[in-house]
């Protein structure tokens, strides 16, 4: 019995094509044990293992026409370094996506909060949070391609971050990028009056600032910082020809807190009047 075998029968050890084994024979890094009498090439554990350390090189990255020098004149370290550099690409390829994973999260949970929050005012606790200055216009400039064009400060991935416009008393708008530690701009930690809208141009996102301004006044709000609008073009995924916005301004924590103790005392109240009507009975 032979102890060799046919190139249909080396391909199904090996888990490959016939036409991949074919092609790297022609390339020169692989050859057959023989060729018998009816002029089919033979295989034997030498190819076998041969042409376990071809695909573990392809899966290294090594190209086929660079194999065959591998296979000759590789030393042990090269192979070392061979491995370090491979093994460097793939931490690479996991950083990137364990970050898309992140980002895939989170424009799914930002969409469900939308959603859910949608042209409702509320209150959002906001820890305090630090920012880099990214452009400064006119706060009458609405950003457009020349402005992005012109900066001198490129930021990769920009629009999977969600930009912060800055709006103070002054003239000018501030657009930043929220960053990990101290940056040129931080917003204080506390209570914020937020609503999110859709937004198709800038009269409709004029009139969301205004009616937001308008609540805080009915609601008695101290404002106690400046307007900052929240832009997540991500979000866009989900619409068409609208851009997702979300507004918010500080409101001083002393008011809340009163609001919050009158609410209490009201409920309190309302309990006990309960109690006293149902106590005759």
């Amino acid at each position: 019995m032979k102890s060799e075998i046919t190139i249909s029968e080396l391909a199904n050890v090996m888990n490959v094509s016939v036409h991949q084994i074919r092609y790297f024979e022609e390339k020169g890094v692989l050859e057959p044990a023989y060729t018998d009498n009816s002029k089919y090439r033979m295989y034997g554990i030498d190819q076998i293992y041969q042409i376990s350390h071809i695909l573990l090189l392809r899966k290294l990255g090594v190209s086929v026409q660079s194999i065959k020098d591998c296979m000759t004149s590789y030393s042990a370290d090269q192979y070392r370094q061979l491995l370090h550099h491979s093994l460097r690409e793939v931490d690479a390829e996991l950083m990137r996506l364990k970050e898309l994973q992140q980002f895939i999260k989170k424009v799914l949970q930002e969409q469900q909060n939308f959603n859910s929050q949608s042209n409702h005012y509320q209150i959002k606790r906001r820890d305090t949070t630090y920012f880099a200055r990214w452009i400064e216009m006119d706060s009458h400039t609405k950003p457009n391609a020349r402005l992005l064009a012109e900066q001198a400060k490129h930021v990769p991935n920009l629009f999977e971050s969600d930009i912060h416009y800055i709006y103070d008393d002054s003239s000018t708008t501030t657009l930043c990028l929220e960053t990990h530690g101290p940056g040129d701009i931080c917003l204080p930690e506390g209570n914020y009056v937020s609503i999110q809208s859709l937004v198709n141009d800038e009269e409709e996102l004029e009139q969301m600032i205004e009616q937001l301004y308008d609540y805080a006044a009915v609601q008695s709000y101290n404002l106690a910082g400046p307007l900052i609008l929240i832009e997540r073009s991500y979000l866009s995924l989900f619409s068409k020809n609208e851009l997702h916005y979300e507004l918010q301004i500080l409101i001083e924590s002393a008011l809340i807190q009163k609001r919050e103790i009158e609410h209490d005392d009201s409920a309190n109240n309302n309990r006990t009047n309960a109690g006293q009507v149902q106590s005759p009975g």
